[in-house]
């Protein structure tokens, strides 16, 4: 119904087109007024659950998403170590980066996408919600986001990601976030949304979360194994791979000894698109950045193999 909440808008609107007005500002009255037809027109459709398909008659009418057929083609996740691009103001200062259109593309929803931030593995800071937000203004996506810190901040968690098109996980300790999850129930929650054909993306943590495990620094600044991920996609899965010195050999040496199963990892920068439990492509958001397999041969030795990796179009805004 965020249609109709944003009808504070035509009010605001008409306020701003005064000023026009008294300026003898045509043009910037005209914006206003376009903008005050567009909003007013698309709050009964809104209300109705409907949306217009054509302009002619204004009859053919079709059910809002999730009435119908699956948004992506069959169940995706889109595991990365790629994310928001940074700006000139630090940390907080970031906007959507060819990875979030990419994920947009594989939910077939490239108009205006419903992207849901999760941001557990930080402990919802309000801060990276808030930068969330920031991000994706004026942008084609309509954000929103899921907070399980405090307490839940939405009534009904399952109705509200069945409704999105994306469900994007941050990054932080992934051994934090799956444990909350599974406190809240939200993993069953999670795989439904994934079944139905909702986009599960992330970043980091927000990458091992749906394999069986990886390396992770959730327990101290020496990175360690950790295997209690949500395991739907059978394989270890390795992060920041080119950036951080300790991914690599100890990604290795875990997948040799057995306490990892065989797996896929990325650069910083790349990212892994599974279609079921398949991988199916590996993407980056520049060039430079790639995937890899890892296998453990019969004699305990790891076998690493580049993949093969399409770069994205550049498109960040």
């Amino acid at each position: 119904m965020w249609l109709i909440a944003g009808l504070w808008e035509a009010d605001f609107l008409v306020g701003i087109a005064r000023k026009a007005v008294a300026r003898a500002d045509s043009a910037y009255l005209a914006g206003c007024l376009f903008r005050l037809v567009g909003v007013c027109a698309h709050a009964p459709h809104g209300a109705a659950g409907r949306w217009l398909v054509n302009e002619n008659g204004a009859v053919a009418t079709t059910p809002l998403r999730h009435d119908g057929p699956v948004t992506a083609e069959e169940p995706t996740i889109l595991a990365t170590s790629s994310s928001f691009r940074h700006g000139p103001e630090g940390t907080l200062d970031v906007w959507p980066g060819p990875i979030h259109y990419f994920a947009a593309e594989l939910a077939r929803a490239v108009d205006a996408p419903r992207i849901c931030l999760l941001y557990q593995a930080s402990g919802d800071q309000e801060s990276w919600i808030g930068a969330g937000y920031a991000a994706f203004a004026g942008t084609r996506f309509r954000a929103s986001h899921l907070a399980l810190f405090p307490r839940p901040n939405v009534e009904d968690i399952r109705a509200h990601l069945l409704r999105q098109d994306i469900v994007w996980v941050g990054g932080g300790s992934v051994a934090n976030l799956c444990a909350v999850w599974r406190v809240h129930g939200l993993a069953e929650i999670l795989h439904e949304v994934w079944q139905s054909g909702v986009v599960l993306g992330g970043v980091s943590a927000g990458s091992i979360c749906w394999h069986v495990g990886g390396t992770t620094d959730s327990f101290g600044r020496e990175l360690r194994a950790f295997t209690g991920a949500l395991g739907w996609l059978p394989y270890s899965n390795g992060v920041h791979y080119d950036s951080e010195m300790q991914r690599r050999p100890l990604m290795h040496k875990l997948i040799a000894d057995g306490t990892l199963p065989d797996g896929y990892a990325t650069d910083d920068g790349a990212g892994l698109v599974y279609r079921g439990i398949t991988l199916a492509e590996v993407v980056a958001d520049k060039r430079g950045p790639q995937g890899y397999e890892l296998r453990r041969a019969a004699d305990g030795s790891v076998t690493e193999t580049p993949l093969p990796t399409r770069v994205l179009d550049g498109r960040s805004g």
